[in-house]
């Protein structure tokens, strides 16, 4: 029991420091909003792509494609919206249903998956598939469900935020990185030497620095107001959700990085980028910026539940 507990904590515990050394090095200055931002930008566009394709290139297509793991991903991704809109016409304030509809699926998948699938195991090759199955259909959903319940009247802002999402769902780097990485590895394009480590040097920056950056997101001092809705959102994306599909996915077949793939995409903290689009979708942006906050400093606990869970039944 106690080596189980332990490596749930080594596998969680690393990943909430760097976040929590995020956050005390915004509150001392040394990082501040303009900076925060930027990083997150920088790793998105450069060091999780390139992370993604390097692990990737050098990987034997045949042996790493899995089509039912991801259309399992898409499926649950899904069903899980589906769920969560259900939940959302019991709130009192219709204004918060597409928030906290948004903020009770959409998690930090890309970078979460690759830190904690990367630090349990080494590489993360099963998170550029679970990538693949979910994060298209968040984006193309957050649209959806935001535009559907917005109250703003502004339809040309609403027109061009659409417009802005989709082509960043054509042009999002990660998915790129994923693409050129199974082009690579199956039409067995050589790597030459520095080439190669100089892209590994390059995607090993991408957790630290993403971490650092998501941790320094987090602002206690914004949280306010929408409490309850807040935390029922809060609930659904860190325990409700796993514990509905997490023994389907055993069902399934699924485990090792597969199964911690699923778990960090059901479970994992309400993306940052969903408090941004909130906003610019015409919506108020409280429930969404609390629910942010609530799972950032929570996953770490409820993320070491579930490992341990699973750990002891020996899924992972």
């Amino acid at each position: 029991m106690l080596d189980h507990l332990i490596f749930s904590l080594n596998a969680t515990m690393p990943v909430f420091l760097l976040m929590v050394l995020g956050f005390f090095l915004h509150q001392i200055g040394w990082i501040d909003d303009e900076f925060s931002e930027k990083l997150n930008k920088f790793v998105f566009r450069l060091p999780l792509p390139v992370l993604v394709f390097s692990q990737l290139a050098t990987t034997d297509f045949v042996s790493t494609w899995d089509g039912r793991f991801i259309l399992f991903c898409f499926c649950v991704t899904f069903l899980s919206i589906v769920i969560v809109t259900l939940v959302s016409f019991l709130l009192k304030k219709p204004k918060n249903r597409g928030e906290f509809i948004q903020a009770s699926y959409r998690s930090s998948a890309a970078l979460l998956g690759i830190a904690y699938i990367q630090n349990i195991y080494g590489d993360a090759t099963m998170s550029a598939l679970m990538i693949l199955g979910a994060v298209p259909l968040y984006n193309i959903m957050a649209v959806v469900v935001l535009t559907i319940t917005s109250d703003s009247s502004n339809n040309k802002d609403k027109t061009q935020t659409i417009k802005r999402t989709l082509k960043g769902i054509i042009t999002n780097p990660i998915i790129i990185g994923i693409i050129l990485g199974f082009a690579f590895s199956l039409l067995r394009i050589p790597m030459p030497a520095i080439l190669n480590k100089t892209i590994s040097n390059i995607g090993a920056t991408a957790a630290p620095l993403g971490l650092l950056a998501m941790g320094a997101s987090v602002k206690l001092s914004e949280f306010k107001g929408e409490l309850f809705p807040s935390l029922i959102a809060a609930f659904f994306k860190l325990i409700g959700l796993c514990a509905v599909f997490l023994p389907l996915a055993v069902q399934f077949g699924f485990r090792d990085q597969k199964l911690v793939a699923i778990l960090v995409m059901l479970g994992s903290a309400t993306t940052v980028s969903s408090f941004v689009m909130a906003k610019s979708m015409g919506h108020e942006g409280t429930l969404t910026s609390n629910t942010v906050i609530i799972t950032t400093v929570c996953s770490a606990f409820t993320l070491t539940f579930w490992i341990f869970i699973a750990r002891s039944f020996g899924w992972i």
